[in-house]
């Protein structure tokens, strides 16, 4: 087998706010990997936030991995290596193994409607009406950024957005871990028995196990941060949702068999990838779409830039990323 890779760098379209900052370029690197007979199998390693990631002490800084990593060798060879490699080379070596192995042979699924990501802070008031004026009647699934601004301010705007919210929509609030008992307790009593909120996303810090599944016994909580920060502490005894980010987590094939099985109160979203990562993340989307939970997954399309870096060709984003 021989790999090849490339670097790549974009800009989203408008700055991503969060209680983790403010995000507004990705960085990283395209894969190509050829298999026997010169079947063709593609990957994505990004470059992340740190607060998006698992701390990984001792493995190799990202670049100097790839630039050490012998290019070519047996598929035993690299499977050896993955376990021991900084999760996102993992990851891309894993998404073209699985291309290779047949994942979208027959075809690449299409991935549902996605989750409407409205922007942090009084700017969502204007975004929901805005995408009220041009939706359908059909119901559809809105996620806002908290744990921004002041809370006694997100509060304000909580009441005026569920104002606005029609009846048939879904509700998913973010606080990217930033909560801290109290302030996500007082969430709960104002969300308790409403039936336009989906889940609570990651409303307290990863580690906050007990908080955590108290405040699950009050309204619906997703994990997303903890799956990566801490996944030995969340296993099969997790009841509620969890929001797999699959560029973030390392080798993703673990992730698509579960899909492939249909587990259930599994949703996945966006890293904001290049036209191979997200071919491969609307897959797993369309997998989730096929399972006994089906929700909107998370692709905040409002954020996705356009252009040959993101066409569903493999080698026309690989050729978009030359120097």
């Amino acid at each position: 087998m021989q790999l090849q890779w490339r670097p790549y760098c974009f800009r989203l379209p408008s700055a991503l706010v969060s209680a983790q900052g403010r995000w507004l370029e990705r960085r990283g690197w395209l894969l190509r990997l050829q298999g026997p007979a010169g079947r063709l199998g593609w990957g994505e390693v990004p470059e992340l936030p740190a607060a998006w990631i698992k701390s990984e002490p001792g493995r190799l800084p990202l670049q100097l991995a790839l630039e050490q990593f012998p290019l070519e060798q047996e598929r035993s060879g690299f499977e050896a290596q993955l376990p021991e490699l900084p999760s996102a080379l993992a990851l891309g070596l894993g998404m073209a193994l699985a291309e290779l192995d047949g994942l979208g042979e027959d075809d690449w699924l299409q991935a549902p409607i996605s989750a409407e990501l409205l922007p942090a802070g009084s700017e969502v008031l204007p975004a929901l009406t805005a995408l009220l004026e041009r939706s359908s009647a059909a119901p559809r699934t809105v996620k806002w950024k908290v744990a921004v601004g002041a809370d006694a301010q997100e509060r304000a705007l909580l009441d005026r957005l569920l104002e606005q919210l029609p009846a048939n929509w879904h509700l998913r609030l973010d606080a990217n871990g930033a909560w801290d008992r109290q302030t996500a307790q007082g969430w709960a009593e104002r969300l308790q028995g409403e039936s336009r909120l989906q889940w609570l996303e990651q409303p307290l810090a990863p580690a906050d196990v007990q908080g955590l599944r108290t405040l699950a016994e009050r309204v619906p909580v997703a994990l997303d941060e903890a799956l990566r920060q801490c996944p030995e502490l969340y296993g099969a005894d997790w009841t509620g949702w969890r929001v797999h980010r699959p560029l973030a987590e390392g080798d993703p094939r673990p992730l698509l068999q579960q899909l492939q099985r249909g587990l259930p109160r599994l949703v996945v979203s966006t890293a904001f990838e290049t036209g191979i990562g997200r071919r491969f993340l609307h897959h797993l989307a369309g997998l989730q779409a096929l399972g006994p939970t089906p929700v909107a997954p998370g692709l905040a399309p409002a954020w996705q830039p356009e252009g040959p870096l993101f066409s569903v060709d493999p080698q026309q984003v690989w050729e978009a990323a030359a120097p």
